[in-house]
């Protein structure tokens, strides 16, 4: 069989690729599989390490192994290559055939920083107003009939602590539940119920005392206006909470400018945002704050005090101002108060007893001025309030009519806060009070002559309970007809509950 010169020249060219090809597997090979064996004499593999010939060129370089031998039979120019046998042997085992060339599979390198992909946002939650509001309270138990050296059960303040005196056992003096919060960016409501209230003989009767709401004019809050039934800006000790307080009751010659202390109105207030803060300090301190009334207030209110019918057509006028400052480390307040209006008495007659007006005339003066002065106990403290003034009263001379009369009356107190006894604070304190005046809120507004001093100690156990005990002298006009004079002793104890 002969073949033609460009077959020729085909079949070498194709050799020679071959033989390039051998050694690269090889090398290919060789990286991935453990080395193998010496090939055996007459292998016609090339050995490691030898080099192929370059392309194109018709034979190997001299020095190397010789290529395997072709086993296709030489084809003659011109002649037609046959068709490979089905049934021929196959190669010698010295052979190997060629693996197949497959491309490596390339494995992508994980990222040196992978992004983290937060997790979707929960959906917003809507906001009510009610989400806002708040709820504390407190509640008084006391107990006023241990034994005392001076014992008088005629000895009554109904305008106070009504479990004193007669045949009263343990008594639940307030119990407070107080709604409050911001409703809105400029307006906030604060609603306490009392549910230990009295009407008549009817003990723990729920009534309303505070029920108002601050409408805010500036974003920092300096500037609000109060509507509705709060407590009227006039004294200190008025103003103060009773769960704050030492003395078990307030004094009778502040406290009788206004029954409970408030009444329905509209009251401006401003305080700058520090003294704000420095008001709310005071309270929370535990230094026996006022509360935030405002560095200046002023307003217009009903004028015949919480829970009652007006009963004329008169307003009452109010203003205070006061100023808490520190003097050293020493926070120090001072204040000033006063009112004006006209008020309308009740008149009943008591048995045979008729009380007349004077003039005939109902629509009395009522006005007062009070001064303030408080040394708060750092540890030792000091306050003191006086108020005067003329108001409604029955006369001395004449009992029996009813005019305009003066009124004088205030209080002093000393104490000392002392913490750390035993993980505790404990607070002595000592109270004289004087007053000499009508209650223009009682009927036929009797005159009373007050002179009572109190010392006791009050026991903060923690935060939600507090202990205190005392002991009262008392010299007082009886708030029952024909309103004569009482003096009497009471052992007091109280447990205060917050929450």
């Amino acid at each position: 069989m002969t073949f033609t010169r460009p077959l020729r020249h085909r079949l070498c060219l194709a050799f020679i690729g071959f033989s390039l090809a051998v050694p690269a597997v090889a090398a290919a090979q060789g990286a991935t599989t453990p080395p193998e064996k010496p090939a055996a004499e007459g292998n016609t593999t090339a050995p490691a390490g030898s080099t192929a010939p370059p392309a194109g060129s018709p034979t190997a370089p001299a020095g190397n192994a010789a290529a395997p031998a072709s086993t296709t039979p030489e084809i003659a120019p011109g002649a037609v290559p046959a068709a490979p046998d089905a049934g021929a042997a196959p190669a010698p085992s010295g052979t190997q055939p060629l693996p197949a060339l497959v491309p490596p599979v390339v494995v992508p390198a994980a990222p040196a920083n992978p992004e983290v992909v937060p997790a979707p946002a929960p959906p917003k939650k809507e906001e009510h107003w009610y989400d806002k509001l708040r709820i504390r309270g407190y509640t008084q138990f006391r107990y006023n009939h241990f034994p005392s050296f001076d014992e008088n059960e005629n000895l009554v303040n109904d305008q106070g602590d009504k479990s004193i005196g007669g045949d009263n056992g343990f008594f639940i003096r307030r119990a407070r539940v107080i709604l409050f919060g911001d409703v809105h960016e400029h307006v906030s409501i604060y609603l306490q119920p009392d549910f230990a209230s009295a009407i008549s003989t009817q003990l723990n009767v729920a009534i309303m005392r505070d029920w108002y709401a601050d409408l805010f004019i500036d974003k920092k809050k300096e500037f609000r206006i109060r509507v509705g039934q709060s407590k009227v800006p006039f004294g200190f000790e008025n103003l103060q909470s009773s769960q704050n307080r030492l003395p078990f009751d307030r004094s009778d010659g502040i406290n009788s400018a206004l029954k409970d202390e408030r009444d329905i109105g509209a009251f401006f207030y401003w305080a700058p945002a520090e003294i704000r803060h420095r008001f709310k300090h005071l309270v929370d301190s535990g230094l026996k704050g006022s509360g935030d009334y405002g560095v200046v207030g002023f307003g217009v209110f009903n004028g015949q005090t919480a829970n009652r019918i007006e009963r004329n057509d008169n307003r009452h006028v109010v203003g205070r101002v006061t100023w808490p400052f520190k003097f050293g480390e020493q926070f120090v307040e001072i204040g000033a108060a006063g009112y004006y209006g006209k008020y309308n008495v009740n008149l009943v007659t008591q048995g045979m007893t008729t009380y007349t007006l004077e003039n005939g005339e109902n629509d009395l003066q009522d006005m007062r001025a009070v001064a303030s002065f408080v040394f708060y106990p750092q540890p030792i403290g000091f306050a003191a309030e006086y108020n005067i003034g003329r108001g409604p009263s029955q006369g001395t001379a004449n009992p029996l009519v009813i005019s305009t009369r003066d009124l004088q009356g205030g209080y002093a107190q000393a104490m000392v806060k002392i913490d750390d006894v035993f993980g505790t604070t404990l607070i002595p304190y000592g109270r004289y009070l004087y007053y000499e005046g009508g209650k223009k809120f009682e009927d036929n507004a009797p005159r009373y002559l007050i002179k009572e001093f109190e010392f006791g100690a009050e026991w903060q156990i923690f935060k939600a309970l507090e202990i205190t005990a005392a002991y009262m002298f008392s010299d007082r006009t009886s708030s029952k007809f024909p309103y004569t004079q009482q003096q009497g002793q009471v052992t007091r104890l109280q447990v205060q509950v917050n929450y």
